[in-house]
């Protein structure tokens, strides 16, 4: 049985996290509420045209084509708006979530191409860096590549089956498979530069341009069982980044490879250093 919505809310109230979970479903969902303030909407405006000036220039093709196509820009987004056209494109749709939420409804979520995005906004204050996701950090950093079918179909996967890999011991390791690649990924096609899709980085100012940029910035090709391997560091900029040729390697990657073998073999030993692969 999972964790009850009032200890779960009890949880994160104790670590300081935002969200009111106290109109959540069972499967801790909310109503949107599109009730939204002027200063929300200008806050949203604001990190919007602040971080489409880098992201025209270093996102990925799939992620500039996944936000033409939804429009999430101009306004705070209408999640059942939004809804509709990404199930057109990719069979996808959002639910409103009052911040984080337990593995098990999140895994359940997705396992059904429904993606979590959280109903409240950072504030003016915090427009630079924030502890927990928000609504700019999911919507504008995760929802765009979801509008590619291939990725949708890594995450629906991944949503399916993280939950019997963590059972067998690999909890670390399926969190490191995320990580490095929804959240951190870059890719390169043939004869092109690398560029970001990742959620992590499309939606921060400052990491976003070392990850592409930098060249102390360290890229490694993708390899599913040395992700699931790599450690990384929630508070710093990553130490490694995994290059990805395109998103029908990762889908095809992650439902062919003896996922199960690589958490038998190697969930009880040292992790690697991310500096050193």
């Amino acid at each position: 049985m999972g964790i009850s919505i009032q200890d779960y809310a009890r949880e994160c109230a104790e670590q300081g996290l935002r969200g009111d979970y106290s109109q959540c479903r069972s499967d801790f969902t909310v109503e949107q509420k599109y009730d939204y303030s002027t200063a929300e909407q200008e806050v949203w405006r604001t990190l919007c045209d602040r971080q489409t000036k880098l992201t025209q220039r270093l996102a990925h093709k799939s992620y500039l084509e996944g936000m033409a196509a939804l429009g999430l820009v101009e306004k705070i987004p209408d999640f059942h708006e939004v809804s509709e056209k990404l199930h057109r494109l990719s069979g996808w749709e959002i639910v409103a979530v009052p911040g984080l939420i337990p593995a098990q409804p999140f895994f359940d979520h997705l396992a059904n191409r429904r993606f979590p995005v959280t109903n409240w906004l950072r504030r003016r204050e915090e427009l630079d860096y924030i502890v927990e996701p928000d609504m700019f950090h999911d919507f504008f950093g995760h929802v765009p590549v979801l509008s590619q079918p291939a990725f949708g179909d890594f995450m629906q996967t991944y949503g399916e089956k993280a939950g019997d890999y963590i059972a067998l011991g690999g909890d670390e390791m399926v969190t490191r498979l995320y990580w490095y690649t929804v959240e951190y990924g870059l890719m390169q096609e043939p004869g092109q530069p690398k560029k970001a899709f990742g959620a992590g980085l499309m939606s921060s100012f400052t990491e976003l341009q070392f990850a592409v940029e930098s060249p102390d910035a360290h890229h490694v090709p993708f390899d599913v069982g040395t992700v699931m391997r790599t450690t990384y560091e929630i508070d710093k900029f990553q130490r490694a980044y995994f290059v990805l040729p395109s998103f029908d390697v990762l889908r095809d990657s992650f439902q062919t490879a003896d996922i199960a073998g690589i958490i038998k073999r190697w969930k009880d030993a040292p992790p690697l250093d991310p500096a050193m692969i």
